[in-house]
Order: C-alpha cells, then sequence, then structure tokens
C-alpha cells in the first residue's frame, strides 16, 4: 500500500508531499488517506495514514508535527517533533533542523509548502480566505528569514485547494478581502447567483506571496471539490447535506 501524493518541481531535492485521499487504512467518509487528528476516525488508521505518508516520502513518522488549524496568522518554530497531545493553535510552521517534517492538514483551504534550501529553512502553512487575508503568508515568511532565509530564495508551492469555479462565496467574504487590500477584486468572478461571487484562493494567495518577496511562487493545478477520487472537501461534503470528512495531509522536511 502506498500513499499517493503530488509534488511541485519547485520544491525539488525536499522531502515533501502534497498528498490525496487515496493509499490509507480508513473506511466510510474517511476513505482512505484520511490524516486528520480531529476527526472522529479511528485514531489507530489515523496513524497508520499518516506513517504512510511519511514512508512515501522516506522520512521518519515519528518526526511529523502538526497543528490545532485556527484560521489565524500565528507561526510556530518547530525544533523538536510536536507531540499529538500538544499541538499550538497556530496555522503555519517553520524549522531549520532536518528531518523534522512539518505538516498541514486540509480539505478545500491551501495548503502552501516553503523552502529556502540555501539557508536550509522550510515551512508549512494552512491559508483558508480567513489565514490568506489575516496574512499568514506573510508571517510565515517573517518567520523564516528570523532563522535566516532570504524572501528572494524562498520557493512557495499553493497546494491542492478548492478553485475558482467551485467556491461560491458572499458579500462577507468579499468585503473582508478588499478591505484588506482593494486589488483584491481580481480574484472575484461573478457568481452564478444574484450577490455571489467566484472566489479564486490560489490565485490570491500567490499573489500576496509575491507581493511579500517570495522568489518563486507556483500552483499545484488542482480543484479538490471538483476531483472527488483524489480529494477530501469541505464544501462538496456540506453541499452533500454534513457528516464526518476526511482530511489530507501535505508535507515537507529538509533532508536528513
Amino acid at each position: 500500500m502506498t500513499a499517493e501524493f503530488l509534488t511541485d518541481t519547485a520544491l525539488d531535492g525536499l522531502p515533501h508531499g502534497f498528498f490525496t485521499r487515496n493509499g490509507g487504512v480508513s473506511g466510510g467518509n474517511f476513505a482512505s488517506l484520511n490524516c486528520s487528528l480531529s476527526g472522529k476516525d479511528d485514531a489507530a488508521a489515523v496513524a497508520r495514514n499518516r506513517a504512510l505518508a511519511m514512508d512515501a516520502i522516506g522520512l521518519e513518522p515519528g518526526k511529523l508535527s502538526g497543528l490545532t488549524q485556527v484560521h489565524g496568522a500565528a507561526v510556530v518554530h518547530v525544533t523538536a517533533p510536536i507531540s499529538l497531545d500538544a499541538r499550538p493553535q497556530a496555522d503555519a510552521m517553520v524549522t531549520d533542523r532536518p528531518g523534522l517534517a512539518l505538516g498541514i492538514v486540509t480539505a478545500d483551504c491551501g495548503p502552501i509548502l516553503f523552502a529556502d534550501r540555501s539557508a536550509g529553512v522550510v515551512g508549512g502553512a494552512h491559508a483558508g480566505w480567513r489565514g490568506a487575508v489575516g496574512g499568514i503568508l506573510e508571517a510565515t515568511i517573517a518567520a523564516m528569514e528570523a532563522l535566516g532565509a532570504k524572501r528572494e530564495n524562498i520557493a512557495a508551492v499553493v497546494g491542492p485547494c478548492i478553485r475558482q469555479p467551485s467556491y461560491e462565496v458572499g458579500p462577507d467574504m468579499r468585503d473582508a478581502a478588499l478591505a484588506a487590500g482593494p486589488d483584491a477584486a481580481r480574484f472575484f468572478a461573478p457568481g452564478r447567483r444574484e450577490d455571489r461571487w467566484q472566489f479564486d484562493l490560489a490565485g490570491y494567495c500567490a499573489a500576496r506571496l509575491r507581493a511579500a518577496g517570495a522568489g518563486i511562487v507556483s500552483i499545484v493545478q488542482a480543484d479538490t471539490l471538483a476531483d472527488e477520487a483524489r480529494f477530501f472537501s469541505h464544501r462538496r461534503n456540506t453541499l452533500a447535506g454534513g457528516g464526518p470528512i476526511g482530511h489530507q495531509l501535505s508535507a515537507i522536511a529538509l533532508p536528513q
């Protein structure tokens, strides 16, 4: 059994993966590579799934750290693996320690993986619209700089997330994005219903990363809502009536 994952050439040479929902041991709504620590899936199955993911990219399962993600802008500096019962409330991690895996879980929000190879610093961030508007991407770059990274040397990759054709939003969300910067208007296309818009989350994240000075910015071409065979999607689950849902993992580390 092999955990399925996507990579990006911007991160070549670094252990990393944007995992899909395939190649795990969970069943039902969690089938099959559910890596969420906060859902209602069997804990042993989740542990096995996370170990399978680490095995797939050549990392030690015990070196994987995660967060209690809260759609904020806090960043954690990781110097040793974070235990499952001590996960801080934050939405990004950075490290300069080889072999430590930074794990972000998503089910429509954007997982962003960062690396400055020359400085030996990597990062991972969880960016839904609230986090992106609130500055989580810029905060991650700043935290990497504090460890010796240079903005112009940072590669940042926006992983699989809900894409514009699938992502209908209301006026409250659009107003919040425009309040943070009027240029955000270009990421909203007319919606299919009155007073609704289609939001380009991946494009918005990429633009903020470029504006923050990241040297290389890339987007993985995948839509979590549209591709049910490969990805969990919170919006798709909600439209279908709700219930338990799994989350996919994205992870990065410095080579041992």
